[in-house]
């Protein structure tokens, strides 16, 4: 097939192959630099809470999630123990961690961090991990396939790793940022040469099965994007597409194949194994973006504008879509002067498509629903696909923005446009007002003394469970879960944040286990500040409860005589004991 004029000086694109791929480069001092500028930048992003290790990012329950889920992953190594379901939440029944955000894929090689430094520690260096890795993956797929620039390939990789919606999603969700196996998918899936192909499939199975073990949700982006690409780039360049679509269906074959043997018992187990559950505890369509926030800048940003951001997303981790005034308009003028490109085509469609998606199931203007159907309808009751959070639908724009910019640094470093000071400073006022400031941190209650010390195995024998008080069984910040992680997992305990069946007989989705009656008693004393009536059905339902949950003793951490849920469990219980940084009810007399 003949080369258009507009595209005989570019380098070979990501699946055409009508030019020869570029001979392997060696590595240059320019490579080692941004990569450390990409390190320093993820580190100065989490540098807040290095500094302060008495604060959590400021979804502090996700936070507390991830720390635990890192802490069970290097228990799993050290222990033996099963790293699919775990008995140390959720008392007596324990948890289906396939079916929750596990992120073993980053738990598992960073046991070293933890067992040394603790959960807190681990998190932070996953956190760095996935923004630095993200954008290193990117850089070294932009320069070695689609741009001669170094300077080119750094500024996508920059914005691939580093956009507003990447660092929001740091701040909280470890499975939805760590994305740096994503550039390593696609560059197998679309390899120009058509040799390798059974290598290139074993590798993309491997490839898959791990990105599993980092996050389901991702994939299942990354899948359909890559099939919006494909169709849009097949219906640019019929002829590339022609002689490609063989070689990529026999690897996408191969790696279905390899995956498959590699994630069939985590799937089983995932969908029908202990604590499996259906659906979602929350209505995933309310998680929708507004169409005026794809040029408003996000909180965690030079440019931002807390109050502003908050109107326009559904929460501070899901600002996905906050580009800027500048960063749309000048992907725009990308496209329509690379228009003439097939690899331009297909980004810009995928791009529309999915920023579309992100709108949800009708259209909002600055927080006016329109009633305009999205295109959102047409997924939500597709199976997998209704489970999606539709706002992040627009972390696929990412990478889209960053290739496209990629692309025309190139062009204009490579003199297809002489001046290049215009562009230049065009591309800064694209993204000095997106760079990101250091992800914001909240204080958090310490782990009392008692338990961060041990001093609780003087209360709690082998088999059974140390219960923080108020039990938290629902989507909030869980003591539990907390104080477990940073005690490397010593103790067993009920409840959590985790996402599990109604009961044993409805599989339901629900946050947390099922409340058990104790539970909503102490929950209502906090809520209200204000002692309930206790009788002796409120005791009896308490030994009940406790029996369950195979509870020894019960902690109260910074506990004062007027507190009311301390009122009400010595209503309960009796009267308990201080303890070094608590208060202690010790229970083996009621439970046996």
């Amino acid at each position: 097939m003949a080369v258009g004029r507009a595209e005989t000086d570019q380098p070979a694109r990501l699946t055409a192959p009508e030019q020869p791929a570029p001979a392997p480069r060696r590595r240059r001092p320019v490579d080692a630099l941004v990569v450390a500028g990409y390190l320093a930048l993820a580190v100065l992003l989490t540098s807040d809470q290095w500094r302060r290790p008495e604060r959590l990012f400021h979804q502090a329950g996700d936070q507390i999630l991830f720390e635990w889920m890192l802490a069970r992953a290097a228990r799993a190594v050290t222990g033996g123990e099963n790293p699919l379901h775990s008995a140390a939440l959720n008392a007596p029944d324990g948890v289906n961690l396939m079916a929750n955000t596990s992120v073993l894929g980053l738990g598992v090689p960073l046991t070293p961090v933890t067992v040394a430094f603790g959960s807190q520690a681990a998190f932070l260096v996953a956190v760095t991990i996935s923004l630095a890795g993200t954008a290193t993956a990117w850089y070294a797929l932009l320069a070695r396939r689609l741009v001669r620039s170094r300077a080119a390939a750094a500024v996508g990789g920059l914005v691939c790793g580093f956009a507003p919606g990447m660092v929001a999603q740091a701040g909280a969700h470890l499975h939805m940022a760590a994305q740096f196996l994503v550039p390593v998918i696609l560059a197998l899936v679309f390899r120009p040469a058509t040799d390798r192909v059974r290598r290139d499939g074993v590798l993309l199975g491997l490839a898959v099965a791990y990105q599993v073990f980092l996050g389901e949700e991702v994939l299942v982006f990354l899948a359909l994007a890559a099939g919006v690409f494909a169709g849009a780039y097949a219906l640019a360049d019929r002829a590339a597409a022609r002689r490609l679509a063989p070689v990529v269906a026999r690897r996408l074959g191969v790696g279905a194949l390899v995956a498959g043997v590699l994630l069939a018992y985590p799937l089983w187990f995932q969908f029908a194994g202990p604590g499996h559950y259906r659906g979602m505890p929350f209505h995933t369509g309310g998680y929708r973006l507004d169409l005026v926030s794809f040029v408003a800048s996000a909180r965690q940003t030079v440019a931002g504008d807390a109050h502003r951001a908050g109107l326009l997303s559904p929460n501070p981790t899901e600002q996905n879509s906050f580009f800027g005034p500048f960063l749309p308009l000048l992907a725009l003028l990308v496209v329509v002067w690379l228009w003439r490109r097939p690899l331009v085509r297909a980004l810009a469609a995928c791009g529309l498509l999915f920023a579309a998606l992100s709108l949800g199931a009708s259209v909002v203007v600055n927080r006016d629903d329109t009633g305009l159907p999205g295109p959102y309808r047409l997924l939500a009751g597709v199976p997998l696909l209704d489970l999606v959070v539709p706002a992040r639908f627009a972390l696929v724009c990412v990478p889209v923005l960053g290739v496209l910019l990629a692309l025309a640094v190139d062009r204009v470093r490579h003199g297809a446009v002489r001046a290049w000071a215009p562009w230049a400073g065009a591309v800064a006022a694209a993204l000095l007002p997106l760079a990101p400031t250091p992800i914001r941190t909240v204080p958090v209650a310490p782990v009392p003394a008692v338990v961060s010390g041990g001093g609780w195995q003087a209360y709690v024998p082998q088999g059974r469970t140390l219960v923080p008080v108020p039990p938290v069984t629902g989507a909030a910040v869980s003591p539990a879960m907390f104080w477990s992680a940073r005690t490397a997992l010593a103790f067993d305990a009920p409840g959590g944040y985790f996402i599990g069946p109604r009961s044993a007989d409805d599989p339901a989705a629900r946050w947390g286990a099922p409340d058990r009656p104790t539970s909503l008693l102490l929950r209502r004393a906090a809520e209200s500040g204000q002692v309930p009536p206790v009788g002796d059905a409120e005791r009896r339902q308490a030994v009940a409860d406790l029996r369950h949950w195979r509870a020894a003793a019960l902690v109260q951490a910074d506990s004062t005589p007027a507190d009311p849920v301390r009122a009400t469990l010595d209503a309960l219980l009796g009267p308990g004991r201080d303890v070094p940084g608590g208060h202690l009810w010790d229970v083996r007399a009621l439970t046996g």
